[in-house]
């Protein structure tokens, strides 16, 4: 739930901007106050993880979004935008690191005046350890930043540890973060 994902979400992405901050020279514009702003598409959260994560990838994706769009360093697309995109040229985010797509993708944001120049990309794995009745969850958020212009990426995680017992009443107890 959400002790799992907003600790993982609020460390990724404060990693991410304490990096992009030195890392990404590319701006997108200058805001009223003369601060160098960069345009961010992102292209929704990936679940490779060994459970479904359910409503929760709405929630993480809006983490992200928000925790981003509230760095002033980068403004976001509205994924409403985003999505119909998306959908108009039919994209899956995993294609986005084909140029050929990123062109597509940008030209159609283009019509409505979202032109970019990060993609992102969230992702969220899983590993497992079982030892009798207990096992432990090693949960793990992604970020990355892509710069269209150039190619290069910008890679940030965050990792979380969880351990569960299974009691001889045959409850499932969490035991630790």
């Amino acid at each position: 739930g959400a002790e799992t994902w907003k600790p993982l979400i609020e460390e990724s992405v404060s990693r991410m901007l304490g990096r992009a901050c030195s890392d990404i020279q590319a701006v997108s514009f200058t805001d009223a106050m003369g601060n160098q702003v960069r345009t961010v598409c992102f292209v929704g959260v990936e679940n490779k993880s060994s459970e479904p994560i359910g409503d929760f990838r709405e929630q993480i994706y809006e983490y992200i979004d928000e925790a981003i769009g509230r760095s002033g360093q980068f403004q976001m697309i509205s994924r409403r935008y985003v999505e119909a995109a998306m959908s108009e040229i039919r994209c899956r985010p995993e294609t986005l690191v084909l140029p050929e797509k990123q062109a597509e993708l940008q030209a159609r944001l283009q019509r409505d005046d979202q032109p970019f120049d990060f993609i992102l990309f969230a992702q969220i794995t899983s590993g497992t350890t079982r030892s009798n009745k207990d096992y432990q969850r090693d949960y793990l958020l992604t970020l990355e930043l892509l710069d269209i212009h150039t190619g290069t990426s910008l890679k940030e995680s965050a990792q979380l540890r969880k351990g569960y017992h299974k009691t001889k009443l045959g409850e499932l107890r969490h035991y630790g973060r």
